[in-house]
């Protein structure tokens, strides 16, 4: 096998072998590693204090065969075989056992050696030799079970319980993740509604809500790019029909100049349509609020209403402001302009003559408010919750004042939803009233008071 195809052995199709796999790897580490801990415990503390204890029992033997004689010693080492329950001998420094004259050479360690504790032929041997060399120590007995195997029972019950534990945490991870993978394939399918459902709050809840920010996003702009593909399929084909009408009566008729300010009119309405096309796109594909700063809202109402007045004094309405505001909101100068300007220069489009728009200022304890009404038809009440969709515009209007692209109230909610604020119309009887809440910077102070409020 060449070497570039090893890496294709490593690869996992599924993360519950991975983790199965992760386990055994773990608990085989675990085990060798507990296994050289005890070893060195073994060694470094265990064996000194059981060598201290046989030369303890060393010295003991010796004194009683001193003092007492042979048979005291029998006694002692036959009370050590009941008590442990192995042979245990006093020998000489040949090997000759000196209770009984066995020769028990070939329990004795190879010199230099002058003390052992092994296994073999089935037995395990201790020796431990005294400090003159005259005597030694000596124990043996059968080997039993092998130590590991007493605790083999333990062993399982704790791989048991360890891979019912990884079991549970793979489930727990990998089955969400399973179903945010679903989702996505789903998305990526072409069902644009489908959303991860989950409340957790983990990392694998954030990345479900990072996907449905996502999709609510990409949703968002597909439909609002289909839906402007269509409306301006729509919108476009009236004036250029127009305007194709214009340039053969222009290449036909006698006054040619009527023609091209027919054509004139034509152009400017189409560029108009692409500039509000333009805009509203920016608003659908960056909704992000960049380069904000403080702005004060009178300001911005003053400057509209000042670049209005010619507009509505050339269509024979005014314009009236009521009202004071002090406060400042987070957000971008010139969208919030475009969004006053834009309600404005609608109600002046569908006032009628000598009729007076309101337009009035406040603050409440979070928002700047700005009103403006008209005293123009107003809108049928069923088509009020359309009138800021993109296009829209109610036929009345339409037939009677030429209308405008229908993108004008559309782009005015979208800035203010960029700035978190609200925007709402409702009938005035006569004339719509058009309200527009966009949240005040607030002071730390004022902050904090009406938190605790």
């Amino acid at each position: 096998m060449s070497l570039p195809e090893w890496p294709k052995l490593w690869r996992m199709k599924s993360l519950y072998v991975g983790v199965a796999l992760a386990m055994i790897a773990v608990l085989s580490l675990s085990f060798l590693l507990f296994r050289a801990i005890s070893q060195r415990v073994q060694k470094q503390s265990i064996d000194p204090m059981f060598d201290r204890f046989d030369e303890l029992q060393l010295e003991d033997a010796r004194e009683l065969l001193t003092t007492d004689g042979q048979k005291a010693l029998k006694e002692y080492l036959a009370n050590l075989d009941h008590l442990f329950g192995h042979g245990h001998y006093l020998l000489d420094s040949r090997g000759i056992d000196i209770a009984s004259g066995q020769n028990k050479a070939d329990l004795l360690p190879p010199p230099p050696a002058v003390k052992s504790r092994i296994q073999a032929h089935g037995h395990w041997i201790i020796t431990h030799r005294s400090r003159d060399g005259q005597y030694w120590f000596a124990a043996e007995g059968q080997v039993g079970p092998p130590h590991v195997w007493e605790f083999l029972p333990y062993y399982f019950l704790v791989i048991g319980a360890t891979g019912v534990l990884c079991w549970l945490a793979a489930v727990a991870v990998l089955s969400p993740v399973r179903r945010i993978a679903a989702t996505i394939a789903v998305f990526g399918q072409g069902d644009l509604s489908a959303r991860v459902q989950s409340k957790r709050q983990d990392e694998i809840g954030q990345l479900g809500r990072s996907f449905n920010q996502m999709a609510e996003r990409l949703q968002r702009l597909i439909v609002s790019e289909r839906r402007l593909l269509g409306d301006i399929s729509h919108e476009l084909r009236s004036p250029l029909a127009r305007l194709k009408f214009a340039v053969k009566l222009a290449r036909t008729s006698a006054d040619s100049k009527a023609a091209l300010d027919r054509i004139e009119r034509d152009v400017d309405r189409i560029a108009s349509l692409v500039a509000d096309i333009v805009e509203i796109n920016f608003f659908e594909g960056d909704p992000a609020l960049r380069g904000a700063e403080k702005v004060r809202v009178a300001e911005i109402v003053e400057e509209v209403v000042r670049d209005c007045a010619v507009e509505a004094h050339f269509r024979g309405c005014r314009i009236e402001v009521t009202g004071q505001m002090a406060g400042e909101v987070l957000g971008s100068r010139e969208l919030l302009r475009r969004a006053v300007e834009n309600v404005l220069r609608n109600a002046i489009r569908y006032s009628p003559e000598k009729s007076a728009i309101q337009v009035s200022i406040a603050e409440s304890e979070r928002d700047a408010m700005i009103v403006v009404r008209d005293c123009g038809p107003g809108v049928p009440q069923d088509a009020l919750a359309r009138i800021f969709d993109p296009f829209f515009r109610v036929e009345e209007a339409r037939d009677l004042n030429g209308g405008g692209s229908g993108l004008g109230l559309s782009i005015a909610k979208r800035a203010v939803q960029v700035h978190h604020g609200t925007i709402t119309a409702e009938n005035a009887s006569p004339g719509l009233r058009v309200q527009i809440a966009i949240p005040l910077v607030l002071t730390p102070l004022l902050s904090r008071a009406l938190s605790h409020g």
